[in-house]
């Protein structure tokens, strides 16, 4: 999502204002602090690897291979082949009477190395058939009998009852690719939107790294692929993220949206119980694939903590309060009694105890929070010069399970003008009022006056799917397990012996002050910059896609290429952002979606000499064509972070390479991300598609671009998100979005025109299919502002 950005950008973090941050460290160094680093975060988690580590086996298990080699013992039989009897040698001698305990003891020695040998054998198994993806290569409905052979011996050695840290130990790594592919595929990626004047030139400095650099960086990363546990993943979250100086807001943080509040708090603590226990299954790609789920580890207690060069991620293994924002009070309130997690209704109360509290904000406490907005040095600075009083209420803040605003005007979308309040709601989750949000938190829960509510996610920490399926479970939970009273409140009895949430008081020094102000302008000047549209595309949706045995993304991402060029008369880069979880401590991978086949069929939707089935040829080309560079993302195969982490070796090399200079300078002036429903379980989204989140939005990667995202929700409907600078006199939202609507009206009158033609050359009447029909649209033309659903 918000990524497009960061990875833009991340080349001027390796400078700061008072110069070059030196990368000094020899890369041999840095290849064995990756390592260390993947050691220490493996042993962190000692308590979840002995619970998980034994997984496909269980500690049952060996309990029954242990009594099963005493009852052989005790029929006269030995398993061990001798080896027993030579344990028991080895066991100290306590006399005649330890006799049976020594060899219950050597019993169990060889039971536990037994044990222990078949459960080594059966990770490293399931790690070998994980490693295996022709299955993600083959096409829909043509599954070949390996892959079904190696389905059925996934689910053999996957056992029957996985945690969600069950798998992480037989995730294969992400693998190096070929430098040589690589560079072609780059070259391939930016042929359709370079002339041939530069892009002779960038073939040539692709010929030049090939021949002079290529191996020597590639040697680097191929070192650190074998000794640390992901080769891009610790790069890509240091120098994208935590490198970067920029503020959060807008450039990194993204939004999420729903509909209703009261439960929220209790349903997220809740989930947050279920991570601790780990009774939230591991994600299942296609149902039978499983996804690392490292990034879960983060989601509560964390904040991104600001640096002068660089920022640090700072976790916790437990928080038991949450941090509370109204009208410029900061509140610390406690989730937790002796007795366990508090009821819904006396978190409610404890709430409402907030908004009755008539005390005023401190001078200059109403806009603290703007300071995590400002450029990460200063906000660094100015956190350094904090007194002891301020060091405690800023601890209450970061040390919270999650930060929580209480805003004093309501937002979300109104029947008198449901376009400009959906606008509206986006922008004030994405933005705020630049001071209303604490950024560096993980995520900050964000409650509006009229019960609306949605989420603001830092992104350093994890990807969106994360999130989102936190988010999931938080409104599920919130509506259909929770649920409220007769009389609106949430279900229980308050708790009047609670204490009263505790007021947070700052005791700001004079010299901040100015800091403060300095980092308010900018936050409005870079709030008040951003134009969000948000639109509910309703004509149609998934269902009429997969009818016609398409991938929806694909689909959708030619629209959207066909979109932008009617925008401005012209292509571009596009990054669309997919998951690299099939691998250990996988995070993302771009695939850059504006390729020559999707040129050719935009160029030819353009040409009114070309007919509908022609254009719907090129579609289908188009079509395969990304899925094909969505699929080698996916299996580790992409391009730009091999080409990302090329360059960082470079960097620590202090080895030039205009090759890699030229890839890193360009612009993504689209930036693109599906929003995934992944936890359908949850509920019938069919039955109730008013409870489906409508998904979230992230700002523009470029000054002239536009960040766009989107999500199905249920069958029917499809709803966008986009965003643009207000100063780019390029750029409009509202533009996009109808050259979106159309381009997706338009492609679907291919496919429409194509099923009469079909009907007719079968001889059939096609006039009994008007639910198929587009009305008065035609190929180019603009939608009407009616349309029957497909």
């Amino acid at each position: 999502m918000a990524e497009a950005h960061q990875a833009v950008g991340f080349r001027p973090s390796l400078t700061s204002d008072a110069g070059e941050v030196e990368l000094s460290a020899p890369m041999l160094q840095e290849i064995y602090l990756s390592g260390l680093r993947s050691w220490k975060r493996h042993l962190s988690r000692f308590w979840n690897d002995f619970l998980t580590g034994v997984f496909p086996a269980s500690p049952l298990s060996w309990l029954f291979l242990f009594s099963a080699i005493q009852l052989a013992w005790f029929l006269q039989l030995d398993p061990s082949l001798g080896l027993m009897e030579k344990i028991k040698e080895l066991l100290p001698d306590w006399g005649g009477q330890h006799h049976r305990l020594r060899g219950v003891l050597a019993a169990a020695l060889f039971a536990s190395c037994l044990w222990g040998a078949l459960i080594f054998t059966l990770h490293v198994a399931l790690r070998l058939l994980l490693s295996y993806h022709g299955w993600l290569l083959q096409s829909h409905g043509a599954t070949s009998s390996r892959t079904k052979t190696w389905l059925a011996l996934v689910r053999i050695f996957s056992g029957r009852h996985p945690m969600l840290f069950s798998y992480q130990r037989s995730l294969p790594r992400q693998p190096v690719p070929s430098v040589q592919d690589t560079v072609r595929k780059y070259l391939e990626s930016v042929r359709p939107v370079l002339s041939d004047e530069d892009f002779d030139w960038t073939a040539a400095l692709a010929r030049e790294f090939l021949r002079l650099q290529a191996s020597l960086l590639q040697w680097y990363l191929q070192l650190k692929s074998w000794w640390a546990s992901n080769y891009v993943s610790d790069w890509w979250e240091e120098f994208v993220y935590l490198r970067s100086r920029n503020s959060l807001m807008v450039n990194s943080n993204y939004y999420m949206m729903a509909a209703r509040a009261g439960n929220a708090v209790h349903a997220l603590l809740l989930y947050r119980h279920r991570l601790n226990r780990q009774e939230i299954l591991p994600t299942l790609l296609m149902g039978m694939r499983p996804l690392c789920s490292a990034q879960y580890e983060k989601i509560f207690n964390t904040t991104r903590i600001p640096g002068v060069h660089k920022d640090h991620i700072r976790h916790l293994r437990d928080s038991r309060h949450v941090a509370v924002f109204h009208r410029g009070r900061f509140f610390r309130v406690g989730t937790h009694t002796q007795s366990g997690l508090l009821s819904p209704r006396a978190l409610e109360q404890q709430f409402q105890r907030i908004l009755d509290d008539p005390s005023p904000a401190c001078p200059h406490e109403e806009h603290l929070a703007a300071l995590t907005a400002a450029p990460r040095d200063m906000w660094a600075q100015v956190r350094r010069s904090l007194k002891t009083q301020a060091q405690e209420a800023l601890e209450a803040v970061e040390g919270a399970a999650f930060f929580v605003s209480l805003d004093s005007e309501p937002a979300g979308l109104t029947r008198e003008d449901p376009a400009a309040s959906l606008d509206a709601y986006a922008h004030a989750l994405l933005a705020g009022r630049g001071h209303d949000r604490w950024f560096d938190k993980s995520f900050s829960l964000i409650v509006f006056s009229n019960g609306k509510l949605g989420l603001s996610v830092e992104h350093s920490w994890a990807d969106c799917p994360i999130s989102g399926h936190m988010w999931e479970f938080t409104l599920a939970t919130e509506c259909f397990q929770l649920g409220y009273a007769a009389d609106g409140h949430c279900k229980g009895h308050p708790d009047l012996s609670l204490p009263q949430p505790q007021r947070l008081h700052w005791d700001l020094p004079d010299k901040i002050h100015l800091s403060i102000s300095l980092a308010l302008r900018g936050a409005k000047t870079l709030s008040g910059n951003i134009d969000c549209h948000v639109f509910p595309f309703s004509h149609f949706g998934k269902s009429f896609i997969k009818r016609w045995h398409l991938s929806s993304d694909s689909f959708i991402q030619m629209a959207l290429q066909l979109a932008y060029f009617r925008d401005r008369g012209q292509f571009c880069l596009t990054y669309e952002s997919t998951m690299t979880r099939l691998f250990l401590e996988g995070r993302t991978e771009t695939v850059r979606s504006c390729t020559r086949e999707a040129c050719n069929f935009v160029r030819a939707m353009e040409d009114k000499e070309k007919t509908d089935p022609q254009c719907l040829a090129l579609f289908r080309l188009a079509v395969d064509k990304h899925q094909a560079l969505l699929k080698a993302a996916m299996s580790g195969q992409g391009v730009d972070r091999h080409l990302f982490a090329l360059y960082i070796v470079s960097q620590f090399l202090h080895l030039q390479s205009p090759f890699l200079d030229q890839v890193h300078s360009e612009q993504w002036q689209l930036a693109t991300s599906q929003i995934p429903v992944q936890q359908i379980h949850l509920f019938d989204v069919h039955s109730y598609p008013d409870y489906v989140s409508s998904g979230g939005g992230f700002g523009p990667a470029d000054d002239h671009g536009y960040g766009v995202s989107y999500i199905f929700m249920g069958d029917d409907v499809i709803t966008f998100h986009i965003s643009s600078k207000k100063s780019s006199t390029r750029t409009d939202s509202h533009r996009l979005g109808q050259h979106i609507e159309d381009a997706l009206l338009d492609v679907a009158a291919l496919f429409q025109e194509g099923q009469r033609l079909k009907r007719r050359g079968l001889g059939e009447d096609d006039s009994g299919h008007s639910r198929d029909s587009l009305p008065c649209h035609t190929r180019g033309s603009r939608a009407p502002t009616t349309a029957t659903n497909f």
